[in-house]
Formats: C-alpha cells, structure tokens, sequence
C-alpha cells in the first residue's frame, strides 16, 4: 500500500562519523566498540538531535544536517546522562536538555529531583544555567520562528511538564568578544518565564506551523491551539470540544515533542491515543482511537474541523483471536495528502477521504492480508512525524533509526482496479473498494501522465460498466476535478466529484462497507479566537472553510450536477431547430470560442484521431451552455473567489473535458495501432476498430448520462465506426434510437465515397429519410444519382414559380 523511500538512516548517515570521532579521541586507529546512538529530536529545519555514550564514559549530543548531511557534536557531558529531552534553538548558540535521574540508592536526608532540566550555552560552550529541579517528566522545546530581525539576539523555550503546565522563557542573548554568544542576566532567566498553559492533559507540538495543541478537563474536555508569531507573540486561537469519558488520561500524553527513552509508556493503560494534522490549504483533522475491546472491535474518530463534521468509526475485526501484545491496541495514524491512513497491523487498513468525506465508498478499507503497509517493524516502534511542507508523510523506526518518506503506492492501487477483472488479478475486490482507488489514483496521483494511460487501458480493456458505477463517468469527473481542488477547499462540495452523487437511488453496496459501522456527527462547534479572526493565511482558510461548509451544508443543492441542465439543454435545442436566434445564442456561442480557443492551444501537435477539425453546431452549443451553467453556479455559492478567477476555472474545466476524452481516444488508438484505414467507409471494421467502436459508444452513454459536451467531430469519427463495424440495419437502429447522430460532414461522406450498388442505395436512402429537411437538400447536392439529380430539379422548379408568384403580387 505504501511506497517507502529512505530521507535518513542513523547507521549511514552518522554511525561512521561517530566511530570516527570516537577514534580520534582515544587515540586509535579504528574504534571498535558498539555504539548506543539515541534519536532525541528532530527540530523544524529537519535537523535530527541524538546522543550517545563517548568512549571516556561521557555523554555526548550531536546533530545531523538534513540539508549539507553533516555532523556536527553540539555538546559533551563529563560523565554519563539519561537525556530525557532535547532541543537546539536556530541559531545553534543554545541547548536545551532535560536529564532523567536515577533517585534509588541516595540518602532521603539529600534527596535529588527525578528530572533536571538544563540551559547550556555552546557557542562556545560556556555556563550552564538550571531551568527545573523536579520530580515529574519536562520536555523542553525551542521556538522556530521565521523573522526578519536578523539582529535581534534572543531565543524563546517552551517547558512543558507531566504535572500538566507549559512555561515559555524568553532568553535575552549578548554577544561578547565580536563572537560568543552568552545569555544577558542568567540569573533573572527564572523572572522571564511565562504561564501560557495551565492544567492540559495531553500535548502536542506542531514545530513547521509553531502551533501547541493541548486539551484540557473540568466540566468537559477541550481542545485548544495556540499560535506562536513571528514576534513571539502567543495566543489561543481555536477551541473544540470533544466527548472522552472522564478517566481517558490516566497520565499527561506528549506527542511530537521528542523521543524518551528512559520512559517506558503502557498502552494497555492509554484509554484514548490522539493526534491532530493539518494541511496549508486550511484543513485541520482531530483523530484519536480507544483500545480494542474484547479484540474484536476497534474504535477511532476523525473530527474533519474544515467540514465542520466529526465521523466515528466502529469496525469489526472479523473473529481475529490471535493474541496482540498491548502497544498493539490503538492504531497508527498516518497523513498522506489530503488522506489520513489509520492503520492495525494485520487486522485494518483504512485510507479516510478528508475532502470527500460524505460517503464511505469514497475511503479505501482494506482488512486482514490486503492490510499491509509493508513496513519492516512492528506498527508499535514507527513514529508519524509530522511534516506539513511535505505532500507524503513521514515515519521514523525507532529500533533501526531510519526515516522514511510514505506515498501512496499506484502499483497497489492499480492491482485493486484489476483485481477480478483481469486474468492477472484472479482475487475480486469489492466496487466499493475499486471506486475508492480510482479516485484515489485520479484526484491525489493523477499528475502522472503514465499512470493515466494505465488507467485509459484499464477502461478500455474494462469497457463494461461496474454494477453500482460507471467507470468512464467517474474517471472523467474526477480528472476535472482534480483541475480545481488544490484551489480552494471550498470547492469540494461544489465542483461535480462522482457520477454517484447524480444517481437518484445510490446503490446500496456504495453506502455500506461490510465490517464498518460509521456514524456522523455535524456542527462540532468550532471556536475562532484573537487574531485566528483576521490572519491571512491557514487560520482564514479554516474558518472561511468552515463557515462555507456550514452554509453548503444548508443550501440546497450545492453540488453542481451535469445532468440537470438537461432541461435548459432541451430548451436549447428547441429553439435551434426552430431557428430562432438570440442574443442568449451569441453568448452560448462566445463561451465555445473561449474553450476551443484554449483547447487549439493544448493541441497544436495532436492530430492523430481527427477532432476539432468541423464544425458541429449541436456540441458548440452544448458547451456554452455547460460554462454558463457552471459559471453561475459557482459565483453564486463561491463568490469569495472572484468572477475573473472562476471564470478561467470554468473555461479551463470545459476545455479539458474535451481535452480529457481527445486523450482517451488518442490512447486506444496507439493501443490498436490504427491508421488513416480506419476511417474508410469502404472497408470492413477489423476485431481492433471494433474495441475502438464499443469504446466510444461507452464514452458517449457515459457523457449523455451526464449531459456533458463531446469534442466536435466525436459523432462523425463514430458514425464512420459503426459504418465500418456494424450491419447496414443495426446501424440505422443505432441511428433510431439516438446514439448515432447523423453530421453534415459523415453524411456527405456516404454519399461520395460509397458506390451506387443496391445495398448502399438503400442505405442512402435510409439515411436521407432520417435528416433534417434543410440538410437532406444539401446532401442532394453532393449525391451523383439520378434521384438526387431530380429532387435538384424540383426545387429549383419551386423556387422559380414562388418567386414568380411573389412578382404577380
């Protein structure tokens, strides 16, 4: 399911360089003793903090470069420490450590303190200031702001402690001797330290956007963020209540604040495990579980803050008695994209939609064998680390001390798409399963242009529609849009997403996933506070996201549906074939120039199946009125994005439609390896052009159904396909019931390229019965037959004596 690639391996990257070090120090040619090297942090800048036991018998703390891939030793203790905790500010002047103390075995008349917290200068190294002397866990992080004062000598660190408060010390520096760097009145430091969290029984850092989540109990449990600034100014700038059971937190639960180890955490005793995501574009994700009950179920929420929903899941394992160790009771969870995988080894694999929420067959469940992630340890020693600036996630391995990057595997993806479709694939997977890795695929993955061509022939070789779904409808409304969803959040509940949404009943296997139990909760009353109200940036994203999404919510209808406009499209037509032009006509007809004029554009050196090469009147109007349609419907639930902007959205959206469906063709035309024979109407279609026919006809049902354009000459190019395909009376069936819609330019075709044998004769005039009056008299004029030379005749003989009567009047 996942594609690991390796961003840091503790052996590799500074195993070599330590034993290196140790070498020099004790004066040998090559060390070789083992060395214990412990990760204990890693700061905003990707900079990796560890320690290790030196060969002298000291404790020593280095640093990893992400970016020059360069060790640096930061600073040695003179004998061997527990470090507990750590963090470097971004200058590397200061170090922050908390030292765990081993109590047993000292006098009670000179008792020492569990846990000493300490601030070390090392620029150079200098004095040691003690911050905390007490008998609970401290965990100590430096502030990562970006700022422009490049002069201003001062660092910020948060002390946060298992007794349940958050200290923030604003440390003044000075330089000394153009060069040290040493801190301004150490021993006033205490003085500077600001209460900023009282009472919280679970934390979490988010060091890339400078954010503290913390919760917090009296009459009922809340989460709060607070927003570190740039100024190292701080506030609270969100609060949500959340439903736990009064005991849920035995003890005070740290995440993302470093790795202790000389702490040894009891699952079994974790009631609730959490963890909060958040993704730039303004989504914020709450997910939290409770362990397994009896091993036969398991529980997990993810409150979607952006759509103002929470989901709790409740999911059955199945019978599965194998015994689990306890760090094996509460589930990872992994954010990838705009995805959160929440994952139970051996038992649960589930890819939650955290913008298509609505309905669960647009989430992947996989259970028992198919849950694999691939990953070489036990679920219980990887670590998700919290990487906002990157699309994959990130999970470190505490045993091997590797981190790797995550990414959805499309190779897995695709087995899913094949899987009892193909003789490759044998095993089946369920439509819902199948619907959910082609969006997947599509929306999250479909910038890669081979991947596409691998879903287009899986369509092909799949031309029949799933029993709940249709493949080709769903493919083509995903891929549009992906056009506009990295543009605003907002757009989700707007832009078309599943053809399963314009369906009347929605099947009821897509409503269902066999073993999950889902129950949805809205309006989880989201509060902004301070400055959350006016910043630019995520916090306005999420609370106009949030706001949106109430107010679609309440309206009705705020998905755009293709197939309603099949009664304006009706209408439409209507008043061209009774020849009445308007100025709605003009403007139906400037909006198609805007989109084939992009479209010419895309397609300069794309001439191998021959579209946009004719004029079709009925599908230029069917574009305009497609943008319209879309164009308002937007500036009427999204006018936040401005009418310039949606309407390049909306012509760029109709414009690779017919983009999207000239590829498909060009796609299984390189398949067959067609040529200029193929559009031949005096030759029999082979097996190949046959595929090509039954293709098309699926793309058509597909867009009729949606009421959606073709590009012009689509109706031409599969005219002459079902010429050269099908016998002359199931043609003209095809014909009668409408999937064949007869263009100037085929009919004219027949007419010249077919000789005047009985058969052709006969479905010449087949054809001729079946156009429109207006056409039929122009077709005349190219037909060479003696019929044609007589209808010719009589209308020129009418026009004479019409104009003759009009003279005598």
């Amino acid at each position: 399911m996942l594609k690991l690639k390796p961003k840091f391996d503790l052996n590799r990257d500074v195993v070599s360089d330590i034993l290196r070090k140790e070498a020099s120090v004790c004066r040998v040619k090559e060390y070789s003793e083992a060395v214990d090297i412990r990760i204990l942090n890693i700061e905003r800048d990707g900079g990796i903090l560890y320690s290790w036991k030196g060969a002298t018998g000291t404790t020593r703390i280095g640093k990893y470069d992400s970016s020059s891939k360069q060790n640096k030793l930061l600073y040695t203790f003179d004998k061997q420490v527990c470090v507990s905790s750590c963090s470097l500010n971004k200058e590397e002047t200061l170090l922050a450590v908390s030292l765990a103390q081993n109590t047993r075995g000292y006098d009670r008349l000179n008792p020492i303190s569990k846990c000493l917290t300490l601030l070390i200068e090392i620029h150079p190294i200098n004095n040691t200031k003690v911050l905390k002397a007490v008998d609970c866990r401290v965990k100590v992080q430096f502030l990562h702001q970006d700022t422009d004062r490049r002069s201003v000598l001062e660092s910020h660190l948060l002390l946060l402690t298992e007794d349940g408060y958050v200290d923030l010390y604003h440390v003044l520096l000075t330089k000394q001797e153009g060069y040290r760097v040493v801190m301004a009145n150490p021993e006033r430091l205490s003085r500077t330290a600001e209460r900023i969290v009282e009472d919280f029984c679970w934390v979490q850092w988010d060091g890339h956007t400078q954010r503290l989540y913390y919760l917090t109990h009296k009459d009922k449990f809340f989460l709060r963020c607070v927003q570190f600034y740039p100024n190292h100014n701080c506030e609270t700038v969100l609060e949500l209540p959340l439903e736990f059971p009064a005991n849920s937190f035995r003890t005070v639960k740290f995440a993302n604040l470093g790795f202790d180890h000389y702490h040894t955490e009891r699952p079994e005793q974790d009631l609730v495990r959490m963890e909060v995501f958040t993704n730039r574009i303004g989504s914020l994700c709450v997910c939290y579980s409770q362990p397994l009950k009896d091993k036969q179920e398991l529980i997990y929420t993810v409150v979607l803050v952006h759509k103002d929903c929470s989901k709790k899941f409740r999911v059955s394992l199945g019978g599965d008695d194998s015994p689990r160790k306890a760090s094996q009771l509460h589930p990872l969870f992994i954010p990838i994209g705009y995805y959160i995988l929440v994952y139970l080894q051996g038992s649960i694999l589930h890819c939650i939609n955290t913008r298509q929420q609505e309905m669960l067959c647009h989430s992947l469940f996989l259970c028992g064998t198919d849950a694999n992630l691939g990953l070489q340890s036990q679920s219980s020693n990887i670590i998700v680390l919290h990487a906002e600036e990157e699309p994959s996630g990130c999970l470190l391995d505490l045993i091997s001390g590797r981190i790797h990057t995550a990414e959805l595997c499309p190779a897995f993806l695709l087995q899913i798409l094949q899987s009892g479709t193909s003789s490759r694939c044998p095993s089946s997977k369920t439509d819902p399963q199948r619907l959910a890795a082609l969006h997947c695929l599509l929306v999250y993955m479909g910038n890669d242009p081979n991947l596409e061509l691998k879903i287009i022939e899986w369509l092909c070789d799949n031309v029949n529609t799933f029993e709940s779904f249709s493949q080709i409808q769903e493919f083509i409304l995903a891929s549009l849009y992906r056009i506009g969803y990295e543009k605003s959040l907002g757009l989700d509940k707007v832009l078309p997403y599943s053809s399963v949404f314009d369906t009347k009943v929605v099947p009821v296997c897509l409503l269902e996933v066999p073993g999950v139990f889902c129950i949805t909760e809205l309006h989880i009353e989201t509060v902004f506070k301070g400055k959350a109200r006016s910043l630019q940036g995520f916090w306005s994203e999420l609370q106009w996201n949030t706001e949106r999404t109430k107010y679609l919510d309440a309206a009705p209808n705020p998905r755009y549906r293709p197939s309603h406009i099949q009664a304006d499209w009706d209408k439409l037509v209507a008043e061209r074939f009774e020849k009445r032009p308007s100025s709605h006509m003009n403007h139906m007809e400037e909006n198609t120039k805007k989109v084939l004029s992009m479209v010419d554009t895309w397609c300069l050196d794309k001439k191998l199946v021959p579209l946009f090469q004719e004029e079709d009147h009925q599908q230029r109007a069917l574009i305009g009125l497609t943008v319209e349609k879309l164009r308002d419907h937007l500036n009427r639930h999204l006018p936040r994005l401005g009418k310039k902007k949606i309407d390049s959205l909306v012509v760029n959206y109709v414009a690779k439609l017919l983009e999207l469906i000239r590829h498909m063709l060009e796609s299984v035309w390189l398949k067959y390896k067609l040529g200029p024979r193929a559009l031949s109407l005096t030759q029999q279609g082979s097996p190949s052009e046959w595929s090509v026919f039954h293709f098309m006809f699926r793309i058509l049902e597909s867009t009729q159904g949606l009421c959606l354009p073709l590009p012009p000459g689509y109706h031409t190019l599969f005219a002459v396909f079902a010429m050269r395909c099908l016998p002359h009376h199931t043609f003209l069936q095809y014909i009668d019931h409408g999937f064949l819609q007869l263009t100037e330019t085929f009919v004219s075709r027949l007419m010249t390229d077919l000789d005047n044998s009985d058969a052709n004769e006969r479905l010449k005039f087949s054809v001729l019965k079946r156009l429109p009056q207006d056409m039929e008299q122009r077709i005349y004029h190219m037909w060479d037959h003696p019929v044609s030379s007589a209808s010719i005749s009589r209308d020129y003989v009418r026009t004479l004596l019409e104009k003759h009567n009009k003279n005598k009047l």
